[in-house]
């Protein structure tokens, strides 16, 4: 990430991007951007879903501060696909659409926002039409 000044003085957070070919865009074009997510390992579901924890941080409570809760009800005596608990996050396919592009220098794309993945990911970059 960084930042490029404009005339009048505003500030645009931009991702600088290396194209392997010169690409066929100019600045002020509309872009989606897609790529791998960062990879984040086994989380809970206070991280991975957000969830406030099933329990205060007082009043006797002892280790169920970012326990996920109730899971299901006694009948059907299973737990339903697609359940929010723990597991694995990021890692996964990310797509950004109506990404700005600022400059062009080369090779060298000034893209406004955050795109996906981290430093050396290969991503697409397509021309969006809204």
């Amino acid at each position: 990430m960084s930042q490029v000044f404009q005339e009048d003085g505003k500030i645009i957070p931009v991702t600088l991007l290396l194209a392997e070919a010169e690409p066929e865009l100019k600045p002020g074009d509309q872009v989606k951007v897609s790529g791998k997510s960062k990879g984040k390992g086994f989380q809970g579901v206070v991280k991975r879903w957000g969830f406030k924890g099933s329990h205060s941080k007082t009043h006797g409570t002892k280790h169920t501060e970012r326990a996920p809760g109730s899971i299901g009800s006694s009948f059907p005596q299973k737990v339903f696909k697609g359940k929010r608990m723990a597991g694995r996050m990021g890692g996964e396919t990310k797509t950004i659409l109506n990404l700005v592009v600022v400059a062009i220098q080369g090779r060298e794309l000034k893209i406004k926002g955050a795109i996906p993945g981290s430093r050396g990911t290969k991503i697409v970059i397509e021309k969006y039409e809204s």
